[in-house]
């Protein structure tokens, strides 16, 4: 009896041990995609264009940054810190992540997105005039692109940026990169693709980001949401593939 109980107890033990690590960092996902969204979008939509003192392009590619940097420092020894689908897949086809594991992220950073667009959501319409229609911060391309750019012109900068970004992550998180700097790089590096990317489409590199405000829009923004899940992840295994070859310890 006293040797079943122990069996019993072993079996817990061990499958407890087994789950509760992926729902803490899941959890983790969960909190740091909601402040992606809240934060970067909510710059785009509370802050950009306020009378006479808004942020402007600039300051919300700077939130976004802001946004992954003061994550990483909060959750990134807990999850790792991903808050993006590409970034999970980036990382497993880079050999950094275990594939069992990408489901329940992916999962968690979509949920997180959910949560941040619904509290911005619930801000902005407090004020007098709000309309969806205005975009939300949603991704779009042609008659929704901030500058007009054409869907060629957005699968091309989102498949090249998020490419940049995965490098930028696997490099900065690397064994041999400097410690303690990865936040700092990782931070500027989605700044910087912002600054690039926002007059294109808005800016993605992250299908969790987009689906958020998009789900709240309908309509044209979820019609054209397939565009900021495939191009995104394409470019993310891409850069996967490639740092793997690159970052090899030993090339020849």
């Amino acid at each position: 009896m006293q040797s079943t109980n122990r069996l019993v107890t072993g079996f817990v033990t061990h499958v407890l041990g087994e789950i509760m690590p992926i729902v803490n960092r899941c959890a983790a996902e969960v909190l740091g995609t909601f402040w992606l969204v809240f934060g970067g979008c909510g710059s785009a939509v509370l802050a950009a264009a306020f009378p006479d003192v808004g942020i402007g392009l600039l300051g919300v590619a700077f939130a976004f940054g802001l946004t992954v940097m003061t994550m990483a420092c909060a959750i990134g020894h807990i999850s790792g810190c991903h808050l993006n689908p590409a970034v999970s897949i980036g990382l497993w086809v880079g050999g950094r992540f275990k594939a069992a594991d990408l489901v329940p992220y992916i999962i968690s950073q979509v949920i997180g997105a959910v949560l941040g667009a619904f509290m911005l959501y619930l801000i902005a319409s407090g004020k007098s005039g709000f309309e969806l229609s205005a975009g939300f911060a949603s991704n779009g391309y042609g008659e929704h692109s901030p500058g007009g750019y054409s869907l060629g012109a957005a699968l091309l900068s989102e498949v090249v940026l998020t490419f940049m970004f995965l490098m930028i992550i696997l490099g900065a998180t690397d064994r041999r990169a400097p410690a303690g700097f990865a936040p700092i790089a990782i931070g500027l590096g989605l700044t910087l693709i912002h600054l690039i990317g926002i007059p294109v489409d808005n800016l993605s590199v992250n299908p969790a980001r987009s689906t958020g405000p998009a789900l709240f829009v309908g309509g044209w923004a979820l019609a054209q949401l397939w565009a900021f899940w495939v191009a995104p992840i394409a470019g993310a295994a891409l850069a996967g593939v490639t740092y793997r070859w690159l970052g090899e310890d030993d090339p020849s």
